[in-house]
């Protein structure tokens, strides 16, 4: 492929998808004059929208673009010769699917942990002193302080659950609020654990002991819905859960339940398991499709952000420049060091 002129379609672009991505296609052409091209996509990529890829030798997808079967057969025919995620995750992608077309996956492993690490602290931080409440009260004239209490972090017992980077992060911030920490994961690592001063436990030990629980995990047949009816009632009372990893870890219904009855202090979602749709919308003048979604936004101990976790400029830089080399290897025709294997 050396020489060819590779052309990328990037699917549900927005506004700071175009900036950053604009300035990571403008440095490949840079190396390699006049290599790549690039256009954008409003629409999500779903098998309807699949043949706008007709013509385009990658696709670059989002995390609530569909990427099933159904889509990658056409991207397929479309002449489409890889699929590059713009994130960490991939479960909306039907990898054995991918492999059968004979088309490559690659994705962000990692673009900035700290982002999601500081994004999971400050919807703890807005929630438990009740920020969001007082702002909008302030700005009506509503100097009170009436229902605004909120608690110390410092000696509170602080869960991760989850300990790849962005878990690892999440733990040293909290030992610096004076937190103990509890970390769960699947493939432990008992020597960062005693570096970083946390202590590995059974899931539902940190459940059980936990006044905060954040989930980290990546979502899999594993652990989805790893919240639900009976992780809830191990909780203590007045547990605040901070999602923001992928919105199917938490089953929402069970959720909602246990919000009604009190069971719990509060929730924190920057991901939602339906929240295709809805995230990355502007439905402010028309009814949320969503009576779950809608439900929840009743609760006053509910803080909901869409999906913007992952949002800084020094996380649009590395996705877009993780992204566009990627593509670069795979027009050289050289090993794919972020593909994704079944």
């Amino acid at each position: 492929m050396t020489g060819d002129k590779i052309r990328i379609g990037l699917f549900d672009a927005k506004k700071y998808d175009r900036q950053y991505f604009d300035e990571a296609v403008a440095a490949a052409n840079d190396a390699e004059p006049d290599r790549y091209e690039i256009k954008y996509y409003e629409m999500r990529l779903n098998p309807d929208t699949a043949r706008l890829a007709e013509g385009h030798d990658s696709v670059c997808v989002f995390v609530n673009d569909e990427v099933g079967e159904a889509s990658i057969s056409r991207l397929a025919a479309a002449g489409v010769r890889l699929i590059a995620l713009r994130c960490a995750g991939y479960n909306n992608v039907d990898l054995s699917a991918a492999a059968r077309a004979g088309i490559p996956v690659v994705r962000v492993p990692a673009y900035s942990p700290y982002a999601v690490a500081e994004h999971t602290v400050a919807l703890l931080l807005c929630l438990n002193r009740k920020i969001h409440r007082a702002f909008n009260r302030v700005r009506e004239g509503n100097f009170s302080l009436q229902g605004l209490v909120g608690f110390d972090l410092f000696g509170k017992t602080f869960g991760i659950v989850g300990t790849g980077r962005i878990g690892r992060i999440l733990a040293g911030i909290a030992r610096g609020f004076g937190c103990r920490v509890l970390v769960s994961d699947k493939f432990p690592d008992e020597a960062w654990a005693r570096e970083a001063g946390a202590e590995y436990v059974p899931r539902e030990q940190l459940y059980a002991e936990s006044d905060f629980i954040s989930l980290l995990a990546p979502l899999n047949h594993e652990t989805y819905h790893m919240i639900y009816f009976h992780s809830l009632a191990l909780m203590k009372p007045n547990v605040i859960i901070v999602s923001t990893s992928r919105g199917g870890l938490v089953d929402t219904a069970a959720l909602v339940e246990a919000l009604k009855a009190r069971r719990i202090g509060g929730a924190c979602l920057d991901v939602y398991e339906e929240e295709a749709g809805v995230f990355y919308q502007d439905l402010s003048d028309t009814t949320i499709p969503d009576d779950v979604l809608a439900r929840l936004l009743t609760f006053n101990n509910v803080l909901i952000t869409s999906h913007q976790a992952f949002l800084t400029s020094e996380a649009l830089v590395n996705i877009a420049g993780t992204t566009m080399e990627s593509i670069r290897q795979f027009a050289a025709g050289q090993e794919l060091a972020n593909r994704v294997s079944e």
